[in-house]
């Protein structure tokens, strides 16, 4: 029998000088934008799950629909091993995917966000932050369909430089207090 990759893993040695993990997912699924609290992230799912800290760069990408279980079952395992502080440029999106997706609340500790809404890519321009090789300069949609069409090494390559502009936000101007996001099932 043989045995089908259902997860690409991609992984680099990058020594970063800060605490904890920055966060950074992909996802699918559409917005529920009539709800004010996290049940406007109900009906979206998880498909790329990376982070970076002190250690490396850590990326994991369910290759198709039918990986998205075991995807989502890896990411429970890794959160609770990652040491804190987390960090993430949107948290509310992260805590709102991962209390559907994962089944529980996820604190995080820094926002990377000037103000809510901040686009990344104004982020990048701001601080003057390398492009890191985005295929999507700093936008998720396009990664979204690429994720679709089986095009996992350029949504894997949009991740990983996420990570990476993520990190030097994190450095070149530090994090805010998350804002609060209301729990309901």
């Amino acid at each position: 029998m043989k045995n089908v990759v259902l997860i690409v893993e991609h992984q680099e040695n990058i020594n970063s000088d800060f605490r904890g993990a920055i966060i950074d997912i992909e996802t699918i699924g559409v917005f529920l934008n009539q709800y004010p609290d996290s049940r406007r992230y109900k009906d979206i799912q998880l498909v790329i799950f990376g982070f970076i800290n002190r250690h490396g760069l850590h990326i994991f990408c369910a290759k198709g629909i039918e990986a998205i279980n075991e995807l989502r079952e890896g990411t429970k395992r890794i959160i609770d091993s990652l040491e804190r502080p987390f960090y993430a440029f949107n948290s509310e999106f992260e805590k709102g995917v991962f209390f559907y997706e994962l089944g529980k609340e996820i604190d995080f500790d820094g926002e990377l966000q000037k103000e809510k809404f901040e686009s990344k890519v104004d982020a990048v321009r701001d601080l003057d932050i390398s492009n890191y090789d985005d295929p999507f300069h700093s936008r998720g949609f396009p990664c979204i369909k690429a994720w679709k069409e089986g095009e996992f090494d350029k949504a894997i390559a949009h991740n990983r430089a996420c990570l990476l502009k993520e990190r030097d936000i994190l450095i070149k101007r530090g994090f805010r207090e998350p804002g609060e996001l209301e729990f309901v099932r």
